[in-house]
């Protein structure tokens, strides 16, 4: 898998682009008569003339993708158009897997660089390292030249079972080679990590819901049980969703029989109630749901099951706020439509859908709007409205009308000139730094432990002054001096994701995080 880059702190994860393509705009039939046409028609007829007589030659599909954005933008913010180009990327993240060589790399300089290989995964089996330069996929030239990305996916991925000669340059051994990976499977792990925090307390981070979330949190749930687990941390930050009945099948781990998890009512009125069932693999023991102002659609059902069941405890930030149900439906070409086709309640009957009335591009923003009002600061800034009041199972009082409020606060880490600070940690900038940092001296990080690698890191300030350094020459201005604990912590943690697994990465960030903290100490 490619890490795209970031340079710049995003506020609020971007949405697919969208829209709604209009059957046979190609072979037209309908009346010549342009007046006599109904409303539809005449796109049709505009397609048509156009193609026929305009005078230069013009892309008639990127025309149609303006034209259904367009329509798609005036019904609300979540109907979108997946386009054919983009259709293959969507599944897959969805369907939890690819068929690939099995490599995290980048574009560093002109090369295809390595980050690290997949564990398990083809090029590791092949013998594949981090730092490991492709420059040739068979005979087609990787480096010294600007490929898109998907020409570049396209070369290394291919039919499971199918071999790719790779010509690849060591840079620690200077040394270049052939070697044939035969591609397989590569899972594209939604559950980022199942762990023990301490002697009796679990935690399983979702980052979002695809094919195989339920699978993967099943299997993590059972193992932390075996370690003794009988207090469970659910981590939702930053998950934007996915599918609904993935997240009401986790719901169902924790919940009574015919307990209500969610509600679906569709234009017609039709309403499709969705009951615990008498599985389930944690209905007893104390429960905490993490959610923070990116945690939406799934998320949310998950965490409002939870709330208004009195099953759990929610932690962090006002959710997103996302109340409506999306089908996804193939338009015959490869693309699709995701068009919202209900909208969902909460056990308490509330609807949790933000309002969406002032145009897309204010919908998006409503973090700088919780920032600049203080509510990622202060709980008491939270806005609610009494006429969306609404009852847990227990008689606790809940609000609709916009994501699910914590029933404890935790404000967004750091202080309010620094709230870029966390999401730059966490994008792609930190990794490319340290995949650089580790290029330049590999072989005095390889033969060390775990342990001598944070002694390492923790008895410098050489790296953090590089990453200064670093974000400074790509464009960024920030003042790190007031968060140099903060960011040599979150550097230590990506050199423990390259150099080691994800789980010494998050044994890191772990313990120093504001909710994991609030939530250990609590108890």
């Amino acid at each position: 898998m490619k890490i795209k880059r970031i340079y710049l702190p995003m506020l609020i994860a971007a949405t697919l682009a969208v829209g709604f393509l209009i059957g046979g705009y190609l072979n037209f039939s309908g009346p010549k008569d342009f007046t006599a046409n109904t409303n539809r028609s005449k796109l049709n007829k505009l397609m048509e003339l156009i193609e026929n007589e305009y005078v230069d030659d013009v892309n008639a599909d990127s025309i149609v993708d303006l034209t259904v954005n367009g329509i798609l933008e005036k019904l609300d913010p979540h109907s979108v158009y997946i386009a054919k180009s983009e259709m293959e990327q969507v599944t897959q993240s969805m369907k939890g897997d690819f068929v690939g060589i099995g490599v995290n790399f980048y574009m560093y300089k002109d090369s295809v660089a390595i980050i690290k290989p997949i564990a398990n995964g083809p090029s590791e089996k092949a013998g594949l390292k981090a730092g490991d330069r492709i420059l040739f996929a068979d005979r087609t030239k990787l480096f010294g030249r600007k490929l898109p990305s998907d020409s570049l996916f396209a070369k290394l991925k291919g039919e499971e079972g199918s071999k790719v000669n790779l010509t690849v340059y060591r840079r620690s051994e200077n040394r270049k080679f052939k070697v044939n990976v035969t591609r397989g499977v590569v899972p594209i792990k939604s559950v980022d990590i199942a762990t023990m925090l301490d002697a009796k307390t679990g935690y399983i981070k979702i980052n979002r819901f695809a094919e195989t979330t339920y699978k993967e949190f099943h299997a993590g749930l059972l193992n932390l049980k075996k370690q003794g687990m009988t207090e469970l941390i659910v981590d939702l930050r930053e998950n934007g969703g996915g599918y609904m009945e993935i997240a009401a099948q986790i719901a169902d781990e924790f919940l009574k029989k015919k307990e209500l998890i969610v509600e679906v009512k569709n234009k017609k009125g039709n309403i499709d109630k969705t009951f615990a069932s008498e599985k389930g693999n944690f209905e007893n023991g104390k429960l905490y749901v993490l959610i923070n102002e990116n945690s939406a659609s799934a998320s949310e059902i998950l965490a409002g099951a939870i709330q208004d069941n009195d099953r759990g405890i929610i932690v962090g930030r006002r959710s997103f706020g996302k109340g409506l149900v999306q089908k996804e439906m193939p338009l015959g070409d490869g693309s699709a439509v995701r068009l919202t086709v209900a909208r969902y309640y909460t056990p308490s009957g509330r609807s949790i859908q933000k309002p969406y009335d002032h145009g897309t591009e204010e919908y998006f923003s409503d973090f700088e709007k919780r920032f600049i009002s203080g509510e990622l600061f202060a709980a008491d800034s939270i806005k609610v409205a009494d006429s969306l009041k609404f009852k847990t199972k227990k008689g606790r009082v809940v609000y609709g009308g916009g994501g699910i409020i914590p029933d404890i606060f935790v404000p967004i880490e750091g202080s309010h000139g620094d709230e870029a600070l966390s999401m730059l940690m966490q994008s792609g900038i930190a990794g490319y730094f340290v995949f650089e940092q580790l290029d330049k001296d590999r072989k005095s990080f390889q033969l060390l432990t775990f342990s001598q690698m944070l002694n390492k890191l923790n008895n410098t300030d050489a790296y953090f002054n590089n990453f200064k350094n670093y974000i400074a020459t790509s464009g960024l201005i920030l003042n790190l001096e007031g968060s140099k604990e903060r960011v040599k912590r979150y550097l230590a943690a990506e050199f423990a994701r390259q150099l080691f697994d994800e789980n010494k990465y998050f044994q890191i960030v772990l313990k120093e995080d504001p909710m994991v903290k609030r939530v250990l100490n609590k108890k």
